[in-house]
């Protein structure tokens, strides 16, 4: 088992290998699995390729159980800047799994959603802290609030399913703010979610109280008009099927999601990840 220190070299190692476009200054196995926006790729290919360089500091954690990490990033390729969440798999000192979620504004659509500069974007200090030892959690607990937070977002009511949050916290969608997270889920504002399905917790570091997950928002694009529970009358944004695939990161301490990061594109409906396949059709 690799430790703390040595996957975040081998973090490092990574991002150094891929601004440089040379897999060889990282520990990449040779049969290494990659995917871009949900699509099986050669390696080396896609932005491995594109990229010029890496903007801002990155966020990496790292889960020593699992062997995986996590990074979230922005670079740009040419002159098109972008958010990068990476997901990684490392076995007997190998990088044998690579998972990359980037979103640009050609990645945003149906809906329009804002993205945000990425010169300006900073992550939540909070995130980088480790949670005190009276506030820690299990592995098995974050996971559990994680989940509760997908299933909130879910057929969003007003109810709280199985999670919690501080007060202050803030959720980062490609690095836009957007505070008073528990305020929206209680007003249902998200009602027009369908399913939030495919929930992989990929990622989990205890010590900072971190749970990287993969999921697919889904929209049917059936909901028109919908009344959140303060009596506001709204209409959906979502005028035809549509789903969201989304890297996302929470921050928990003590039972409640205090921070949460997430880089997310918009894919065809009901779009399969290549690391969750399931069966689409009986027999």
């Amino acid at each position: 088992m690799i430790d703390t220190k040595g996957l975040h070299r081998i973090a490092d190692a990574y991002r150094a290998a891929y601004v440089a476009h040379d897999p060889t200054l990282a520990p990449i196995a040779t049969h290494v699995r990659f995917s871009e926006n949900n699509v099986a790729l050669p390696f080396p290919d896609g932005s491995w390729d594109s990229v010029a360089e890496e903007v801002g500091p990155a966020l990496t954690l790292v889960d020593v159980v699992a062997g995986t990490i996590g990074i979230f990033t922005a670079i740009r390729m040419l002159d098109v800047p972008g958010f990068l969440a990476i997901r990684l798999r490392v076995t007997n000192g190998e990088i044998v799994e690579a998972e990359h979620i980037l979103s640009t504004r050609r990645n945003l659509s149906g809906p329009p959603t804002p993205i945000g500069k990425i010169e300006d974007f900073r992550h939540d200090p909070g995130l980088l802290q480790p949670v005190e030892p009276a506030e820690r959690m299990s592995r098995a607990a974050l996971i559990g609030i994680a989940n509760g937070y997908w299933s909130t977002l879910e057929n969003n009511t007003g109810e709280i399913r199985d999670t919690a949050f501080s007060p202050d916290c803030v959720r980062f969608e490609n690095g836009m703010a957007f505070p008073d997270v528990e305020k929206l889920f209680r007003l249902g504002r998200y009602r027009f979610n369908e399913r939030v399905r495919d929930r992989d917790f990929v990622v989990v570091d205890e010590a900072r109280g971190l749970v990287m997950s993969r999921a697919f928002i889904d929209h049917k694009g059936v909901l028109d008009n919908y009344t959140l529970t303060d009596g506001t009358e709204m209409k959906s944004i979502f005028r035809e099927p549509h789903s969201w695939s989304v890297l996302e990161l929470f921050k928990i301490k003590a039972g409640r999601i205090t921070a949460v990061e997430a880089t997310f594109i918009a894919v065809p409906y009901y779009m399969p990840s290549p690391w969750t396949p399931s069966q689409r059709w009986p027999g």
